[in-house]
């Protein structure tokens, strides 16, 4: 049994098959391509969506541990507080001193978290969009880590 099977499809280019089918499961094809494709989403030459990012819909890299974060701050701040109350009491130089080592270790402890954050997603999200976005996002975190190192 042979078969002879002639197609043509258009739109952004044209194709044309041949094909021979010999009944005993070998086929034969030949076909040519007219044409050139067009047009975003073909097959031939697919088009890039460009990549959306967190960071392009304003969402920063410490937006999901939000509450967390203020939680932290606020106790900071009552540590801050503490200092305050401290002076005005007159307490003993050295414990003020201790209180005051207690709160910079809290601030580095929270700057370092957000830093991880920072390059977790900021700098992820810049390498996804590729270009010299990546290259500014990790010299600004290095500013940001060379800052954290002097204090």
């Amino acid at each position: 049994m042979t078969t002879t099977e002639t197609s043509a499809i258009t739109g952004a280019g044209t194709s044309a098959s041949t094909g021979t089918d010999t009944g005993a499961g070998a086929s034969k094809n030949t076909g040519t391509d007219t044409g050139t494709a067009t047009g975003a989403g073909t097959a031939d030459a697919p088009v890039a969506e460009p990549v959306v990012t967190d960071h392009d819909r304003g969402i920063h890299g410490y937006h999901h541990q939000k509450a967390e974060h203020l939680k932290r701050l606020r106790r900071i701040e009552g540590q801050i507080r503490g200092l305050q109350r401290m002076v005005d009491e007159d307490v003993y130089c050295i414990d003020i001193l201790t209180q005051v080592s207690a709160s910079t270790k809290a601030l580095q402890s929270f700057a370092l978290q957000l830093l991880e954050e920072h390059l977790r997603h900021c700098v992820a999200d810049a390498a996804l969009k590729g270009g010299g976005e990546v290259d500014a996002k990790v010299e600004e975190a290095t500013k940001a880590i060379a800052r954290l190192l002097r204090t």
